[in-house]
């Protein structure tokens, strides 16, 4: 592994904090389908796919470029989306919804 590949692992392993059993869980309901830019024909939203994947690298053991390139999207996400929180109560808000489809549940400690 690349000094590259180890720092966005890290970084990966830092804003993932949900597991692949909660993410499919979570990606299983109906609050996880109703956000995320979806494409105009009405299918999957990124962020959904975007989760699906992330279940996908979490399970890996011998991880490919692509997957690097992915974790490096997921981390970029994360940052920019926790820097857009809103005020008052989150628990339910699109936000974390958002989030959540990218393996980050703001309510984790």
């Amino acid at each position: 592994m690349t000094a590259d590949n180890e720092d966005t692992r890290a970084e990966f392993d830092d804003v993932v904090n949900m597991t692949a059993t909660e993410l499919r869980r979570w990606l299983d309901t109906d609050e996880s389908k109703s956000v995320g830019q979806k494409p105009e024909d009405g299918g999957e939203s990124t962020g959904h796919r975007s989760g699906r994947r992330i279940v996908d690298i979490l399970e890996k053991k011998d991880l490919t470029d692509d997957d690097y390139a992915h974790m490096r999207r997921v981390v970029g996400y994360a940052h920019r989306h926790l820097e857009q929180r809103p005020s008052g109560e989150i628990e339910n808000s699109r936000w974390r919804y958002s989030l959540m489809n990218w393996g980050h549940d703001p309510l984790k400690g």
